[in-house]
């Protein structure tokens, strides 16, 4: 499994009723990405957003960095709405479940 861990600071002017519309289009987007497995956010007290996806294969998790749309979802927050961000990938090397 591939995970992906996105960290995002907004700025004080970000559009949030803009990013909530994108946020819900980049949902739906990735349920129907071959190999999408989850995806959750969570919003710390510091107002550190913090989202985490999971895909079955790089390849996938790839496939889901490089789509068009998300590419552009991507560069919208970065000149428009992230203060600050930072992506992590990484594989999964053990993991256990109750």
């Amino acid at each position: 499994m591939i995970v992906t861990v996105f960290r995002v600071r907004l700025r004080e002017d970000a559009n949030l009723a803009e990013l909530e519309q994108l946020n819900e289009r980049m949902f739906n987007l990735v349920q129907r990405m071959p190999g999408f497995l989850n995806l959750k956010n969570f919003q710390a007290e510091d107002g550190e957003g913090l989202t985490v996806a999971e895909f079955d294969t790089m390849e996938n998790q790839i496939r889901w960095r490089d789509h068009p749309e998300h590419k552009a979802a991507q560069e919208l927050g970065r000149t428009k709405s992230f203060k600050e961000y930072s992506a992590q990938v990484c594989e999964l090397v053990r993991g256990s479940k109750l």
